[in-house]
């Protein structure tokens, strides 16, 4: 599933291409994705003006003029697919899987792509974006000033499930996925088995800026291009050549090279997920 940095890749993109735009042709190639669009949604969109985009946890707000905003959840395999007036994928058939299909007065054309359904298209009124069941409980972004080790340290206070398991709790910090956690973890020298009611204090002063920075390096390259997601213009990610964990069961840890008391970054299963980490160096 596509996390923070992906997601906030892909809204910028359209945040580039479609805000101030018009809506000129909307068409629904299906009455469902993981849930049922709302009804008579083309209809709604059609002649729709673009004022801005937000992004909340991995959830895109598309705001419209009039008071509506879509909200748009990639879910497992989704991506967005833009393409300029008179590419040769604009054509009348719609790609596999392209599920909603929007087309600007500027000639752009987005296309919601989802193999396997489990993503969401809703329309929620702009001034109540906060209470849609999807967005109601998450917690704080944790690129926002709020998102301190003093509010981390209060939400993870008492729980003994694993801190890899917590950070992904999304009413703990919205938007960070698998990837991220192994990535912050290593950089923050925390295990993913400590229990999490363990961190507050001087592992969340050392935990939250590296959650930051894990979030601010990936967003910068991209994110990281893994399985089907790709960026909307089809470039892919890079964030996955600069992995310091995920993905690296074996390798050596940059951390501690040479040492004979480190046996490399090893991977374990935690929550029916593959956990990456350095034994040595995360305590």
């Amino acid at each position: 599933m596509p996390e923070l940095p992906e997601v906030e890749t892909v809204m910028r993109g359209l945040q580039s291409r479609l805000e101030g735009r018009r809506i000129v042709c909307a068409v629904a190639h299906r009455a469902d994705l993981r849930w049922m669009l709302p009804p008579e949604l083309a209809e709604r969109l059609t002649g729709a003006r673009v004022t801005s985009f937000r992004r909340r946890g991995k959830y895109i707000l598309m705001r419209l003029e009039g008071g509506q905003s879509v909200l748009l959840h990639l879910g497992m395999s989704g991506r967005i697919v833009l393409t300029p007036r008179g590419s040769n994928s604009q054509a009348i058939v719609p790609t596999p899987h392209e599920h909603l299909v929007l087309t600007t007065d500027e000639g752009w054309r987005l296309g919601f792509v989802d193999p396997r359904r489990f993503g969401s298209v809703d329309l929620v009124p702009t001034a109540q974006e906060e209470h849609h069941k999807l967005l109601a409980e998450l917690g704080p972004e944790p690129l926002d000033p709020v998102f301190t080790p003093q509010r981390l340290s209060s939400a993870l206070a008492g729980k003994r499930t694993p801190i890899k398991a917590a950070l992904l709790d999304q009413k703990i910090v919205a938007g960070l996925g698998n990837i991220y956690v192994c990535e912050a973890l290593f950089r923050a020298g925390i295990s993913p088995k400590r229990a999490a009611y363990t961190v507050p204090g001087a592992r969340a002063e050392r935990l939250v800026p590296a959650i930051r920075d894990t979030l601010r390096e990936a967003i910068a390259a991209g994110g990281s291009s893994l399985r089907d997601y790709v960026q909307p213009d089809g470039e892919l990610g890079y964030f996955q050549h600069a992995w310091k964990v995920y993905g690296r069961e074996g390798e050596p840890c940059e951390r501690c090279p040479g040492r004979p008391t480190c046996a490399g970054i090893r991977r374990i299963t935690q929550s029916a997920r593959s956990t990456f980490y350095c034994a040595r160096m995360q305590r």
